[in-house]
This record gives C-alpha cells, sequence and structure tokens, in this order.
C-alpha cells in the first residue's frame, strides 16, 4: 500500500474477558475492499457496550485478533475502488465498528464499509463529536424509531446525567419536548445545560408524588437509563398510550403490573443500539451533524488516554467515572 505502513498499533483481544485481555501491538494495516473506506483514527469513545464485547456480556462475532472500539473520529487515507463519495484527507466519523465481526475503532488506521461512514461538519469539534457519536445515535433511535416520540409530548428520563441520559434530554429537547430528569444533585447542574425543564433527586423519597406533580397528566415517555426499571413506579404514571424505552440493566427483573400497562393501552419496548441496522444508522446521522454544526450537542469529556492506555480506560468505564472516556492514536493526547 503506497504511503501506508505495512502495520499499525492497536488494542486488540485474542481471548475475552476482563480489560487486562487488552493487548497492545502492532497488527497487519487492513486492505479495504471495494465499498470499504479506510479511515486514519484520530478520536475513538469507550462505551459501556465495547466492555461487554469485550468481556463476552454481549455476544457477537469477534474474529481474533479483535480490535476493539466502536466510534471514531479520523481521515479517510484511502478509499475502495467502488467508492467515489468520500475524498483523501475528509474528515469522517463512524459509530459502529466492533461488532457482528467488522473490527474494531481502536487502532491508527480502520476500514469501515462505505454506508457507515459520515462526514464530519467542519464546525464540529472533533473530541465533541467523538464523546457524543453512540449515545446521541443511541439517543435518537430510542427516541424517535423505539419511543415515537412526537412534538410536545412529556418525556421522563432516569439517569439523565449520563452519556446516553444527557443526549436523551438534548435530543428530546431538540424535538419541542418537555423533559423531566431524574439525577444525582450534583448533576443537576449540568442536566440544566442539557435542557431538562425540571431537575428531580433520584434518591428522594417523595419520588413518585414528585413526578405525579411534574406531569399531572401523565408520561408519554419513560426511558431509564439507570438500569433500575421500577414499573411499579413507572406505569402508573404513564398516559394513555404512554410507552416504555427498556435498554440498560440486563440483569433487571422487576415486577410487571400489568392491570395498569394495559388498561392504559401502554407499551415497554425494548432497544438496544448493536440491533440498529446500517440505514437506522444513517438516519441518525444528519440530526447528529446538524446539531454537532451548530453547538447544540454537548458533552462532558472525563479524560483522554493514549492508545497505549486502552485497558486502563476500559477500567475507568467500568468503575463508573463521570464524564466520557476518549482514546486518542497521538500517543501524546495531552
Amino acid at each position: 500500500m503506497a504511503d501506508l505502513p505495512d502495520t499499525m498499533l492497536a488494542a486488540y483481544l485474542t481471548e475475552l474477558g476482563g480489560p487486562e485481555r487488552i493487548r497492545i501491538g502492532h497488527l497487519p494495516v487492513p486492505v479495504p475492499g471495494p465499498t470499504d473506506v479506510l479511515v486514519r483514527t484520530e478520536l475513538m469513545a469507550v462505551n459501556h457496550v465495547d466492555t461487554f464485547v469485550r468481556s463476552g456480556g454481549y455476544r457477537t462475532h469477534t474474529p481474533f485478533p479483535f480490535v476493539i472500539g466502536r466510534d471514531l473520529v479520523g481521515s479517510v487515507a484511502r478509499t475502495g475502488e467502488g467508492v467515489d463519495e468520500f475524498a483523501i484527507e475528509e474528515k469522517v466519523w463512524c459509530n459502529s465498528l466492533g461488532h457482528q465481526g467488522r473490527q474494531g475503532s481502536f487502532s491508527e488506521l480502520a476500514v469501515v464499509p462505505r454506508e457507515r461512514l459520515y462526514r464530519l461538519p467542519a464546525q464540529a469539534d472533533p473530541a465533541t463529536a467523538a464523546s457524543v457519536l453512540h449515545t446521541a445515535a443511541t439517543a435518537y433511535l430510542g427516541l424517535f424509531r423505539t419511543g415515537s416520540l412526537r412534538l410536545g409530548e412529556t418525556v421522563f428520563v432516569a439517569g439523565a446525567a449520563g452519556g446516553v441520559g444527557s443526549a436523551a434530554v438534548q435530543l428530546a429537547v431538540a424535538a419541542g419536548a418537555r423533559v423531566i430528569a431524574a439525577a444525582a444533585p450534583e448533576d443537576f447542574d449540568w442536566c440544566r445545560r442539557c435542557g431538562a425543564d425540571l431537575l428531580i433527586d433520584y434518591r428522594d423519597q417523595a419520588l413518585p408524588a414528585l413526578l405525579e406533580a411534574a406531569a399531572p397528566e401523565g408520561f408519554d415517555l419513560w426511558w431509564d437509563n439507570s438500569g433500575r426499571h421500577d414499573l411499579d413506579l413507572a406505569v402508573p404514571l404513564l398516559k394513555r398510550g404512554g410507552r416504555i424505552i427498556a435498554l440498560a440493566g440486563m440483569a433487571a427483573r422487576p415486577v410487571l403490573p400489568m392491570g395498569a400497562l394495559y388498561t392504559r393501552d401502554a407499551s415497554i419496548r425494548g432497544f438496544a443500539i448493536s440491533n440498529a441496522s446500517a440505514a437506522d444508522l444513517a438516519e441518525a446521522a444528519p440530526v447528529i451533524n446538524d446539531l454537532l454544526a451548530t453547538k447544540r450537542l454537548i458533552s462532558r469529556i472525563n479524560a483522554t488516554y493514549p492508545l497505549t492506555a486502552a485497558a486502563e480506560a476500559h477500567r475507568q468505564m467500568e468503575v463508573g467515572v463521570k464524564g466520557r472516556i476518549l482514546v486518542a492514536s497521538d500517543p501524546d493526547p495531552g
């Protein structure tokens, strides 16, 4: 491959397990197929689902050596012979690698199918973009495809200070919804920056009464990102036709108040971003780009690690640090 090295630095697995299974070393530079693009990576993000894939908690095809990571921001290094819509050195992003046999993003160069690659707006901050690509796509598909959110509806978001929660607040507000959010008091200011109309301490013993007072006619959409899934609380507070989105808490076994659910014509809708098709993600991409270009999509970045510290980045995600964790191809990301 002219003007490209034969090998690249990568964070990869040879077996599933804990963060200590992540190896750092050189792998052959992948060759893009006819409809692929080879991307020179700059910034990547660590997501909870990345830790599930790495550990084997979320089963998907991981051909070893398997490069970890889902998201990237970078620039086009080479295109397949059938690709003419991307130019060399053009800034791009992807949020769906490292799944279903696709090698991941934690390497100096990554192959991306062209239908999963999108241009990064010139006005977008690359670090902000890298930190929200996964969470914003999750929020978009959860709210609009799965949750059928409409203008003027009332939404409850639990776990609103987290990555997906704060993205859900921002996208719901941008769509004209009223958002009631639950978080810890120390995160209230952040949630207000995201646009939440009303903040409630999720640990408050008066939570049911506070929620009922906040939305006396009930909630149209209920999204619990915390994984607690208190359906005894949620279902009686839904409007007729209300929807509950379930995407967190894989081990949760909540009690379901069936009578209150079906007499409201309500529903519980499961959603996993990993099941999203390329067409689903492509639908979300222009919305994400518009919000990034106009600075209406914000994120809290906790730290940026070099690629060589990918294992530590995964450890930090698993202990639950606040804010997004980025990984940079640059050995000294500052």
